[in-house]
């Protein structure tokens, strides 16, 4: 149990890797409409809500998908 455990953490990690690094590389991710982004003189707050909520959905899904048994 903890070996399996184990190996699914670890796999879990190399796929978090892979996807920050292949993040920026798609088009899109993390400018969609939705997304906040308040500038002002010396100050800038961004807040990628929708790209959040896009990825949440993602990941709900395939991690539902891996659980079905």
């Amino acid at each position: 149990m903890i070996g399996r455990t184990l190996i699914l953490v670890g796999v879990l990690f190399v796929l978090t890797g892979l996807l920050v690094s292949l993040i920026p590389k798609i088009p899109g991710v993390g400018r969609l409409p939705g997304d906040l982004l308040i500038r002002k003189d010396s100050f800038t707050f961004y807040f990628p809500i929708t790209t959040c909520l896009l990825l949440s959905v993602v990941l709900t899904v395939v991690l539902w998908l891996a659980g079905r048994k």
